[in-house]
């Protein structure tokens, strides 16, 4: 499978494009790190970040990646190269079908993120059937593929269809783990780094779900089911619905039930019988003064197996910014937290300031001490020409942990789009 995938993508290569755009970015960031009790030291991160776009007609190949290192301090997988995706797309083959080949992003509830395979998408009526296979990527986003493609890959599927308001959906979902040994540096009892070898166990996930959406004038209703077939049981049901009460002022519904998320045969399966099952369910109204002033109120249990949690948000969002309160208390823990946050164009955008600030109380239980964090942040966005910006920002954090933490952060960012005009 591996040289059939690697001589496909080659096949594709894009030869005969005749459109290129994307993003460039350059990211600079500071901080300071306590490597052990009485060992501090401090970084400068340089991501530089890249998305591009080779186009021709109904063909395009696409890549995003990044290369990040430390500008101070020599670290040693630095430089590390991340590639997050390369894969070829055709698209609206015949007018039905849609193929991607390589590494692509994968988006399902239980096990979303990336793989290194194909992927086919088949429309036709009101139907649209999508299937996927491949190997998992290798850590830290490797530029390659995996070693043991056979015990590392993942199947599945999924068919759709919309018929007038309703939407109905049914999918399949195996992914395999046999993850290598690494060593890792961890702290001993004394603060001490010390190195650990780090044995994962064989997993899976084995799912199937099922979905269903109705919309209907100021009425949306949806909810989502997924079966564990390695466990055989339910693992998790949302339910999720939107209603226009009265001109300006809407109700949001959320119900979940969820089992603890564990791979079959990891070891972690010896706390099923202690982590146990919980729901939640939250209610919440906004209100809309105008189209540019809005008002919302939520307010959240979660029930575990013998107490419960609660939860409270009040925000007000304006041209200018947002303010948000929150609140929880119960067997989660107890916190109350301010914040606001505000940025305004100024002069048609060329710049644009930002604020930020936040006060929060907290403690995990009734009867523990309580802490409290600050922070506060400040930037502006620079963007000269359409194509060309410039981000600055300071960060600055308090709490028992990071006293007086200072941060500093630079970015620039180009976008181009060109025509080649190859052919």
């Amino acid at each position: 499978m591996r040289k059939i995938f690697t001589l496909l993508l080659a096949l594709f290569l894009p030869i005969f494009a005749q459109n290129f755009n994307g993003r460039i970015s350059s990211t600079f960031y500071t901080f300071e790190r306590a490597e052990s009790k009485d060992v501090s030291n401090k970084f400068l991160r340089s991501y530089q970040y890249g998305q591009f776009n080779l186009n021709k007609d109904w063909f395009t190949l696409r890549t995003t990646l990044i290369v990040e290192q430390d500008l101070i301090k020599k670290i040693k997988y630095d430089p590390r190269v991340r590639l997050f995706n390369l894969y070829a797309e055709a698209r609206d083959i015949l007018n039905i079908a849609t193929i991607k080949i390589g590494r692509q992003p994968l988006y399902h509830s239980v096990a979303s993120g990336l793989f290194d395979g194909v992927s086919l998408d088949l429309k036709y009526w009101k139907l649209k059937l999508s299937g996927y296979y491949g190997g998992n990527v290798p850590a830290y986003q490797k530029f390659g593929l995996i070693s043991d493609w056979g015990n590392n890959y993942l199947f599945g599927g999924k068919l759709q269809g919309q018929f007038g308001n309703l939407f109905l959906g049914i999918g399949y979902l195996n992914k395999n783990y046999n993850s290598e040994n690494y060593l890792t540096t961890r702290l001993d009892e004394n603060l001490n780094p010390i190195t650990v070898l780090v044995q994962p166990g064989s997993t899976q996930f084995e799912f199937v779900n099922a979905e269903a959406g109705y919309d209907l004038n100021k009425i949306s209703l949806n909810s989502r089911l997924f079966y564990d077939l390695n466990f055989d049981k339910v693992s998790r049901f949302e339910f999720s619905g939107d209603a226009n009460l009265f001109r300006n002022l809407s109700l949001n519904l959320y119900y979940a039930y969820r089992e603890p998320l564990i791979r079959y045969n990891s070891y972690f399966t010896i706390f099923e019988s202690v982590v146990q099952n919980n729901q939640e369910i939250e209610v919440g109204l906004n209100y809309r003064l105008n189209s540019s002033i809005s008002f919302t109120g939520k307010y959240g249990l979660v029930k575990y197996s013998d107490d419960n949690s609660s939860r409270v948000s009040l925000g007000v969002v304006t041209p200018f910014g947002m303010v948000s309160y929150a609140k929880n208390f119960g067997y989660a823990g107890e916190l109350d937290a301010v914040s606001l946050y505000s940025n305004y164009r100024l002069f048609n955008g060329l710049m644009t300031p930002s604020l930020g600030l936040g006060y929060s109380s907290y403690k995990l239980s009734s009867s523990s001490l309580k802490n409290s964090t600050l922070y506060f942040l400040a930037g502006t966005n620079i963007r000269p020409w359409r194509i060309l910006s410039f981000d600055l920002q300071a960060q600055y954090l308090n709490n028992k942990i990071y006293k007086n933490d200072f941060r500093f952060l630079f970015k620039i960012n180009y976008w181009f789009n060109t025509n080649l005009k190859v052919l």
